[in-house]
């Protein structure tokens, strides 16, 4: 085993003497601050506890112990991996020191290097030759990985060139240094990243080796690699590309970054769109008027020789983006989304013009802002900064998510900063939401039966799984799926790109489609599990729980049928009669906190209820589903559910609103209605529910499914199509 692997093992153990006899090791255990790629984890939270440097540098160390390598690489290799992240260690105040004297701590590999060159010449005085060695492989570490990702331009591997040209190396020598090195690099990030990246890692170590260009043609390359994780995802990012070529000469407005290296890019901006990226990165190249700290401005110059006060800057650093953009949600690594909401409109007022001249947008809370740190001249740092109420009313945010603040919470934010107010926007629960609508697929896949012609629209698509019922059950069929909410959309075209689907996706109203399709242009219309969602979110005519939302997304529907269309409906029913009452009796300890709690926070109708007992309660039979929709789903998605009524028309209710809002040529094909499955098993050995006289009753029927044809015209006369 490597005398390194064995010191981290035995400090592991207990032996605290350890990092007394290694420096390496006493710099990074001694770690206060905890500066890690945000990109690798999963849980911001586990931080806390943990030292994530060290875990990779004995990560790197033993994928070194497992590789076959002559015994003076080895050597070579593990002092260089020991040392390598040392920068990210030491305690604060060792760190204020290194930073006071001019080491560079913001881009670790330069000040890693740096620290390893004054401990050798503490003990030694100088650096000898094998030194020297060392220490540019340190400064040079992880620059090939970082050059593959785009972050690092040609200039950054030079130093590595240069152990050749100057003798100290043979090609052939210096190609066997760097090849298991990287694999220890990049091998201890992942085993599948080296195995994704190690042909192009050999053909860049040759190209060093032999002192050529690695192979890095022009800047559109290099703007794709820094996108090469959201691709994967299924961004277009050429076309956003040349869209934004159509603006300006990119060639041009992206040349500063020719000799630069971008810290952080992909992990700091994977959520933003194309066009965000885009513009930030050009804010963070151009801009004008940052670092009120440390001067009056940062303009760089074209070959990113931009200079203040004589220094020129190399590092465009968007760590304390990265860092700002992401916190712990329920133990999970999450987005902050409100920040995000408050960016966009922010961008979006930018000009590509605005952006080249280092502008910045008018609002009063929020700016970009580049700046430097002491003692760091080389090195510009971006951020987005929020005023102090938007920072405050965030955190309200972050804290409103546990607790039925939430929607007030949000509501706030929308109404303060004027964001973007998507029709039921779900903000952090948006992926838990679409992945709950892809496991609904067998619920949905009885519509398909129904279905006529072959121009589908799903109203509401949700994660999708409806579009590709269609497409993998009827191949004839084309289907479109309608949202109103943005983030549907930007997920189900990534997805369509990266799973390389045939149907489409458009953001549109569902109560304008004719804004959107051609009236007598589509076949069926599908309805699955949305109008209950229009009917409690959308504000018709003035408030929301308006059963004219509902009859204005039928008529909506109708007018773009062609003849013979059809629509199809999957909701949620009330039951008939209306005047049943029922006694739920529960079997949890907290069941009738929560029925106090859910009839003081819903707002679809009163829900009226009796309490008999501490633990049973009579209220009307209606009253009693609503609550156990709910209930069924519990605490965790409480805050959401309860903002939504899922009955809101009986059988009855339901036949007269469409003779009414169709007419009575409208054609009612399937008028049912059932208990969705899961309900019963979901509810079991948590409540009973007795009619009046204390009899076990079953669950009424929670779900309809309603198919409405629009007739055909044929000499005057109406025909069936059934």
């Amino acid at each position: 085993m490597l005398q390194s692997l064995e010191a981290i093992t035995a400090f592991r153990q207990g032996d605290l003497s350890s990092p007394e006899q290694h420096a390496w090791l006493a710099l990074l255990v001694s770690a206060e601050e905890r500066i890690v790629n945000l990109e690798r984890i999963a849980s911001i939270g586990e931080l806390a506890e943990a030292n994530p440097v060290l875990d990779y540098v004995e990560r790197t160390l033993r994928v070194l112990d497992s590789l076959e390598v002559s015994f003076w690489i080895r050597e070579l290799l593990e002092e260089t991996l020991a040392w390598s992240e040392v920068a990210k260690g030491g305690t604060l105040r060792q760190r204020m020191r290194w930073q006071e004297s001019g080491i560079n701590l913001f881009v670790h590999n330069d000040g890693s290097a740096e620290l390893y060159k004054r401990h050798i010449e503490k003990l030694q005085g100088e650096m000898g030759l094998r030194h020297n060695i060392i220490y540019t492989l340190i400064q040079t570490h992880g620059l090939v990985g970082q050059y593959i990702r785009g972050e690092v331009a040609d200039a950054g591997n030079r130093p590595l060139g240069r152990l050749v040209a100057e003798g100290h190396l043979a090609e052939e020598e210096l190609e066997r240094l760097l090849t298991p090195l990287n694999r220890c690099i990049i091998g201890g990030v992942s085993e599948d990243l080296w195995r994704r990246a190690e042909r192009e890692t050999a053909d860049i170590i040759k190209a060093i080796a032999e002192g050529r260009v690695p192979g890095e043609k022009s800047v559109f390359q290099r703007l794709e690699r820094l996108r090469a994780g959201s691709i994967r995802r299924g961004e277009d990012f050429r076309s956003g590309l040349t869209h934004a070529g159509e603006n300006m000469d990119l060639s041009a407005v992206f040349s500063p970054m020719e000799d630069m290296t971008l810290w952080f890019v992909e992990a700091a901006l994977q959520d933003f769109s194309t066009e965000e990226f885009l513009k930030v990165l050009l804010l963070g190249l151009h801009d004008k008027a940052g670092m009120p700290e440390h001067g009056d401005g940062c303009g760089l110059e074209a070959g990113g020789q931009g200079t203040q006060d004589g220094n020129p800057v190399r590092h465009l650093s968007f760590e304390p983006l990265m860092n700002d953009m992401y916190y712990d949600y329920k133990g999970v690594k999450k987005l902050n989304v409100y920040k995000k909401r408050m960016i966009e409109p922010y961008l979006r007022q930018l000009e590509w013009s605005d952006c080249v001249q280092g502008n910045a947008a008018a609002s009063p809370h929020l700016r970009h802002k580049l700046t430097r740190r002491p003692g760091v001249n080389d090195t510009v740092f971006f951020t987005f900064e929020f005023s102090p109420a938007a920072e405050k009313l965030i955190q309200f945010c972050i804290e409103a998510e546990k607790s039925p603040l939430y929607e007030k919470a949000v509501l706030m934010l929308f109404d303060l900063f004027g964001l973007r107010r998507d029709a039921y926007d779900r903000f952090h629960n948006e992926e838990t939401y679409l992945q709950d609508m892809n496991r609904s697929g067998d619920h949905k896949k009885m519509m398909l039966d129904y279905v006529t012609g072959t121009r589908v629209v799903d109203i509401g698509p949700g994660g999708g799984i409806l579009l590709d019922l269609i497409e993998e059950c009827l191949p004839e069929v084309h289907a479109i799926g309608i949202d109103i909410s943005s983030n549907v959309i930007e997920a189900l075209e990534k997805r369509r790109r990266l799973e390389k689907r045939t149907w489409e996706v458009m953001k549109g109203d569902a109560l304008r489609l004719r804004e959107y399709l051609e009236p007598g242009s589509v076949d069926t219309v599908i309805f699955s599990s949305i109008l209950h969602e229009l009917y409690s979110y959308i504000e018709f005519e003035g408030s929301r729980f308006n059963p004219a939302t509902v009859e204005a997304a039928l008529k909506s529907a109708y007018d773009v049928l062609a003849p013979g269309g059809r629509i199809i409906i999957r909701d949620g029913i009330m039951t008939e009669p209306v005047a049943q009452m029922r006694r739920l009796r529960f079997l949890e300890e907290d069941g009738m906190a929560w029925l106090a709690r859910y009839a003081d926070d819903f707002k679809g109708r009163t829900i009226g209820y009796t309490k008999l007992s501490d633990h049973e309660a009579r209220l009307p039979v209606n009253d009693a589903m609503e609550f156990l929709y709910t209930y069924t789903w519990g605490e965790e998605a409480y805050v959401h559910e309860v903002q939504e009524q899922f009955g809101y028309f009986t059988p009855t209710e339901y036949t007269e609103v469409i003779r009414r809002t169709l007419g009575g040529e409208a054609e009612l094909l399937v008028n049912r209605h059932f208990l969705q499955d899961g309900y019963a098993e979901a509810l079991e050995g948590r409540i009973e529910l007795t009619d009046e006289e204390g009899k076990s009753v079953r669950l009424p029927d929670s779900t309809c499914l309603i198919v409405i044809s629009k007739p055909k015209n044929v000499n005057g006369s109406i025909i069936s199509i059934i």
